[in-house]
């Protein structure tokens, strides 16, 4: 049977579906779930797609941190389970305190859209074991507020945990400190990224494969913990 990868819909996410169908395509079985449940279904992994919950009102994240399905994230989260949070849910995943630090509005303030490379740095993740540390990505950025912050503590931590994911290449595009463009949580089975690598799974349209390997990353660690 193949692991079954919940992506949660939120009023006004926008990558729901491309996110249901990378897993599909890295053969896993997509499970659609709703904000409104209380429940996840027995999925054995949650994403949490890009897009705009709630429209953004008050902090990008803030109110889908409420949801009721976002107690049953935490909890599958806290107790291991595999969650990946997209962009918008990279912004909820920090709302929820399940990662560190805050995304903020871009430096220039404007919206971001580019094929943008990446430097994965640790392969240590339940969403990077696909990978190989130093790997060289080229992954959908699109964000208006994808500035990563934290304090200088909480930075220093992350780099000497080795809980940065991937950073920026070729330039900063959104000014995130340390250029990091993902951060993972201490047991590596929560990730947020900003980039899109549900946009990066087919040669046919996007800029190639290289998000693939998220996907089968997940698949991997479910079948390994298995």
């Amino acid at each position: 049977m193949p692991a079954r990868v919940g992506v949660v819909t939120f009023p006004g996410s926008l990558d729901d579906r491309d996110a249901l169908r990378a897993v599909a395509l890295a053969g896993g079985e997509p499970v659609p779930l709703w904000h409104a449940d209380a429940s996840l279904h027995g999925v054995d992994a949650v994403i949490l797609p890009g897009g705009f919950s709630y429209g953004d009102y008050l902090r990008c994240g803030a109110i889908a941190r409420f949801s009721p399905v976002m107690e049953a994230v935490i909890e599958h989260a806290k107790s291991g389970g595999p969650v990946l949070g997209i962009c918008n849910g990279f912004q909820v995943l920090c709302e929820s305190h399940l990662l560190p630090g805050a995304l903020l509005r871009n430096g220039g303030r404007r919206f971001t859209c580019l094929d943008q490379r990446l430097r994965i740095e640790t392969a240590k993740t339940a969403w990077t074991n696909a990978y190989s540390e130093g790997d060289e990505v080229t992954i959908v950025l699109k964000n208006g507020e994808g500035r990563y912050y934290a304090d200088e503590r909480t930075l220093d931590a992350l780099e000497a945990e080795g809980r940065v994911v991937a950073r920026y290449l070729d330039g900063n595009p959104n000014a995130s400190l340390r250029d990091i463009a993902g951060i993972a949580n201490d047991g590596g089975n929560v990730v947020g990224l900003m980039p899109h690598p549900e946009h990066a799974v087919e040669s046919l349209v996007g800029p190639g494969t290289d998000g693939a390997g998220f996907f089968a990353s997940v698949l991997t660690a479910l079948a390994v913990g298995a």
